[in-house]
């Protein structure tokens, strides 16, 4: 259930703190503290409200809004105790099917953060995949208690901004979405392919790709909706793959058995989770050629 940004502005201070006081974990003062600043023209408003509420506070509570995140895959997140807003997160992460080896090795890369740091891992875990969220882990374990601190309050921030921007409607949102679209052209004939069945898979590992995404093109050659959108696009490494020999196929065109090109792979990455990444297919049964469109 999303709010207006009126209703929020006109709201009691209770309400107000009541219905946004889980953007920030555990932390409604953090929405008490913005209230002050009513009435927003702006959902970008109202965060930049929070945010300052934040960076003004002392140093103690700026320490407690840190601690106060769950371990991702620890102990609470398996259990499911921890926020309703973060087991959800952590679900479209993949971390809560995790293999046991997997669990193991975020164990071990907690124990060794909170040793190191005496905060929790902090991490905007809608803006990564698997492999890049422990890429990240790993990496973030050489930075310095200060830097990591400041990174830290980053990713909180980031996690604050997608909850806000999901809950709150009104002017001005925050850029907190990307998406992934395709579109196939038949060469041969000239025109968008329709009908052309294709999978967007996440490359985990070496050996596992998670399906992310099934969809047919429509008669312009796209898909009706874009293959991730309306959230961010993990940081990962992805796989477009094309039914092209089955397109061709069914054009009735005299091709071998089986045909030069079948199924279509198209390997990419993505760094930019706020991002437009288009990746089209232009095809013949016997070429293709892709490049990050717009």
């Amino acid at each position: 259930m999303t709010l207006t940004l009126s209703a929020l502005n006109a709201a009691s201070l209770p309400d107000f703190v009541a219905a946004l006081g889980a953007v920030f974990e555990h932390a409604p003062w953090v929405a008490e503290g913005a209230a002050g600043a009513r009435p927003f023209a702006t959902v970008e408003a109202l965060f930049c409200a929070m945010r300052a509420t934040v960076e003004t506070a002392d140093d103690a509570r700026r320490l407690a809004l840190l601690t106060g995140h769950p371990e991702l895959a620890g102990r609470a997140a398996r259990a499911g105790t921890i926020a309703p807003d973060s087991i959800a997160e952590q679900a479209a992460a993949g971390l809560d099917r995790l293999s046991e080896n997997e669990v193991a090795r975020f164990e071990a890369l907690n124990a060794a953060y909170r040793e190191k740091f005496g905060i929790p891992f902090i991490a905007c875990v809608k803006r990564h995949g698997r492999a890049a969220l422990l890429a990240t882990f790993e990496a973030r374990l050489a930075s310095s208690p200060e830097i990591e601190r400041q990174t830290a309050e980053t990713e909180v921030m980031r996690i604050a901004a997608i909850r806000l921007n999901a809950l709150v409607s009104g002017e001005g949102p925050l850029r907190t979405t990307g998406r992934i679209s395709t579109h196939v052209l038949d060469t041969v004939r000239g025109r968008p392919a329709a009908g052309v069945a294709l999978e967007l898979f996440e490359i985990v590992s070496p050996t596992e790709a998670a399906l992310v995404a099934r969809a047919v093109t429509n008669a312009d050659g796209r898909t009706d909706a874009p293959l991730i959108g309306g959230r961010p696009v993990p940081i990962a490494a992805y796989e477009l793959r094309f039914g092209l020999g089955d397109h061709f196929r069914r054009l009735g065109l005299d091709l071998p058995e089986p045909p030069f090109l079948d199924i279509v792979p198209i390997r990419f990455g993505v760094a930019d989770p706020e991002g437009h990444y288009h990746v089209p297919l232009v095809a013949t049964p016997w070429s293709y050629q892709t490049y990050r469109g717009s």
